[in-house]
């Protein structure tokens, strides 16, 4: 039997969108308000959906407090409560819009998950706006 289990985080973080090529009249004008030089927040909500057969012997798809840890370690340890742009390794090289976020959460959380499992990352911004990543 093929299933997805989910496992829903929440973490606050600051950023802002911008390109240090660009000067701040286009930055504002592509950005908008997103381009504050001061920086802005979210509280982001997260959905991580990883997909795979059912174990026969446990009835178990994946013991959900693996991927709990996973999250917590890679995910919100690492970005509650940070300046993405500023503390985030990724974001040097990554405007830390949703698309990169959710990107840059998906590759974290791989690279510690068995490779037999599909792996999707759903990121809101707000409640309204939200990205998806399936890899």
């Amino acid at each position: 039997m093929r299933i997805t289990a989910y496992r829903k985080a929440h973490f606050n973080a600051a950023h802002r969108l911008y390109r240090p090529d660009w000067s701040d009249e286009q930055n504002t004008a592509v950005f908008g308000k997103c381009s504050n030089p001061h920086f802005h927040g979210h509280n982001y909500d997260l959905e991580v959906g990883v997909t795979g057969e059912v174990d026969p012997e446990t009835g178990y798809l994946i013991d959900l407090k693996i991927l709990k840890d996973i999250i917590k370690e890679h995910v919100e340890d690492a970005m509650d409560h940070r300046n993405l742009n500023i503390e985030v390794t990724e974001f040097k090289t990554l405007i830390p819009t949703a698309e990169h976020i959710a990107f840059v959460i998906y590759n974290r959380i791989k690279k510690h998950l068995d490779p037999k499992f599909d792996l999707e990352v759903k990121l809101f911004e707000t409640e309204r706006n939200f990205v998806v990543y399936k890899g």
